[in-house]
Order: C-alpha cells, then structure tokens, then sequence
C-alpha cells in the first residue's frame, strides 16, 4: 500500500541527533552527542525510597487517573518554588505539569499558532523544540545567537517583517546548543520587544539550576508584568528525564487553553512521577542535590574544556561557559563539517553537526556540539585526543 501522510508531518525528518545516537550503541563508541544528565548525577536511593513508600502507603493515589493540570501538592511545591528563588509567578499566573518541558513546546505551539503563522527562534536552537514547531506548519524566523544572547536589532527587524508572529522562543540559560546565556540587558530587551509588537515569550530554561560558574540572571519571566511570557520549567536534568515531568507557567487564560490540548493529548502526565518529585522536593535536601550535580557538571566541563585547549589548539574555537551540558564548537572556513563530524564517528567519537540546530538544516553550517555530561573522565580524555588528531589533519 502507498501511505499518504499530513502536510504538517510529511516534511518531517528524524531527528539527527537520535540519528546520531545510534551509533552510540556501537561497541567502543564514546559518546559526545547526547544530552543525558551524568549517570552518577541521578538520587537512585531516594527515589526508590521514596517509591516504595507511595506503594505501599498510598499505591492508588499513584495507579489512578488524575486530573489534567497536574498533581495538586506538586503544582503548589513547584510554584512556591519558583516564586520564592526565581521570583517566577504572578497573581494571573497558574501552573500545568507535563510531560516533560518538552510538551509545553507542543501544547503552546498547538494553542497559539494556526499554520503559517510565524515563530521566531534563535538560531542555532533545540532540534526538540524546532521539530515542535514544524509539525504545526508554522513559518520558523531565526535571529543569530551572539555570545549574550539574540541579536537585538535582528529580533526587531523580524518583528516588523514578519507576518503573525505568535511567539519569541528562547532558551536564555546555557543556551541549546550554543552554552551561551543571555544577559540580563537582552533580557529586558526582548521583553520590551515583545510587549512593543504584541507578541508572547516561550521562555525555556531546562538548564538554569545547574549553573555552576558566575551569577545567577533573572529570568526573563520575573520581568512579566503584561502577561505576555510562558515559562517552561522541568525535572528532566535536575532529577530525572525519564520520569517526563515538566511544567509550565503562564497567565490563567494561556493555563486554561494548553489543559485543554494537553486534555486531546495523553489526559495528564503520570501521576506517580510527580508525586515522586513532590516528596523528593518536600522531603529532601533540594538545594544540596543541587549543589551536588553542579559539582559534577563542573568537574566534567571544565575537563572537557581543558581538554579542547590543548588539544583543539588555535584551530577549532568554542564557546567558554558557566552551566549547562554544552559546549559549541567551530571548525575553520572551509573545513567541511559534516565530512568531519562524520569522520569523528569513524573513529568511534560521536558530535552532533551544528546544522542539526537550524532553522534550515541544507544551511552552511561551521560548528559541531559536545556533550560531557554522561562520559566518564576516561572516556572524556580518550575522546578528545581522537577528536584533536582529527584536528590535526585539518
């Protein structure tokens, strides 16, 4: 039989880092590619602890359905939360939980945008998101990442020429897959932007609570006194991404159109995950489990980093950060990218082409990402002396 898809997803291609992932499961590949959190970064005890507890206590609170908006003590754990360390919520504000902040990207994008209507992104920016995106059939404006973030007057050019824009995405926190943080400056410039030509802020800050250099920035949601900014907060990289449990907060009326999506999509994210996050978030030490994985993430990137300096040399360039699982690199004019992303597979390394990340992916692309989350320090070393002899034969 000849199978005939929707125009929304027959343009759709595979993401290219799960692509890339494949080859992860290859004997003796080191994998630079993924986004994992750090093995040794997960609570394993606590959470089985707390498992046990819930099913043997209270098992149908976490076998039954539940309604759509998300388990209620979490909503109120998360919120108060977020209000007391990011002064993230105002009194319109309300709170959904989802699937990871990854839905929220779906849910928004399905509640604001009717096909055609424009996105603007940055560029480069999460292939997760991009993909979110497309299968609405919406138009995807890029505005080039600087090393502090959007290009201002790129942003409001595309804003004044584009037709129905519905929404800014950002990711300001160590941003995917640039490790670039947007001052706080841009911040209130994209705010003030946004307000100007009456369009909303997707803010999506996965990474925020692993910084573990420099200061903490407010986060552009703080700033929200018009009721124009969603923010997208998840669980995912700070406990664990295979619980799927995210969440989202907007102004009530924005809360009350993505519960009604979520509602069509899968009824509610998994009752047990989230009360799994609430009672390790009531009744564990938070802020040192925090402190704890941000100890391991800087150990791993400033490795990796010392690593690039040797062995990368005055050939491949990146950008230095202070949180985040990323580190962007870019080759030499003229070097071919994919050939040498490619190459680096060969020789059983795995990096993501940077074009992945693109508004266009047949765009001219010079940059590769890294990852140092989930090697070892052994892998780490051994990895990027592979990747610096690649270098060398540039």
């Amino acid at each position: 039989m000849e199978y005939s898809f929707s125009k929304k997803v027959s343009s759709l291609q595979p993401s290219a880092i799960r692509e890339i992932l494949k080859f992860t499961s290859m004997p003796g590949v080191i994998s630079f590619a993924a986004g994992n959190p750090a093995p040794e970064a997960f609570p394993e005890k606590e959470v089985a602890q707390i498992s046990a507890n819930i099913l043997a206590t209270r098992p149908i609170d976490a076998l039954q359905y539940s309604i759509t908006e998300g388990y209620i003590p979490l909503r109120e754990t998360v919120a108060q939360y977020m209000k007391t360390k990011h002064n993230v919520g105002k009194d319109f504000d309300k709170i959904i939980i989802t699937a990871g902040a990854q839905q929220v990207m779906d849910l928004t994008t399905k509640a604001l945008c009717n096909e055609g209507d424009t996105v603007i992104c940055e560029s480069p920016s999460f292939i997760g998101s991009l993909n979110a995106f497309r299968s609405y059939g919406v138009h995807l404006c890029g505005v080039p990442v600087e090393s502090d973030g959007m290009n201002i007057e790129k942003l409001e050019q595309a804003l004044k020429t584009e037709k129905n824009v519905r929404f800014i995405y950002t990711i300001p926190n160590f941003q995917n897959p640039s490790g670039v943080t947007m001052s706080l400056e841009k911040r209130k410039s994209v705010y003030e932007l946004a307000k100007k030509y009456g369009v909303m802020i997707l803010e999506d800050n996965p990474y925020g609570e692993i910084r573990f250099a420099g200061e903490n920035v407010p986060c552009i949601k703080s700033l929200d006194t018009e009721g124009i900014v969603i923010y997208a907060g998840s669980f995912s990289k700070v406990l664990s991404p295979g619980m799927r449990v995210g969440y989202a907060i907007a102004p009530e009326a924005v809360i009350a159109k993505l519960t009604v999506c979520k509602q069509v999509s899968d009824v509610h994210t998994t009752i047990f995950t989230q009360i799994i996050a609430d009672e390790f978030m009531r009744n564990y030490d938070f802020e040192a489990h925090l402190e704890r994985i941000r100890a391991i993430y800087k150990h791993k990137a400033q490795l990796m980093m010392k690593l690039m300096d040797e062995k990368f040399g005055d050939k491949v360039k990146y950008q230095p950060i202070e949180g985040g699982l990323f580190l962007w690199c870019t080759l030499p004019d003229g070097v071919d990218m994919p050939a040498f992303c490619k190459k680096a597979v060969e020789n059983k390394v795995a990096v993501v082409p940077g074009n992945a990340f693109l508004m266009d992916e047949a765009e001219s692309c010079q940059n590769f990402r890294t990852n140092f989350s989930t090697p070892t320090d052994e892998q780490l070393i051994k990895g990027m002396d592979i990747l610096g002899e690649l270098v060398k034969s540039l």
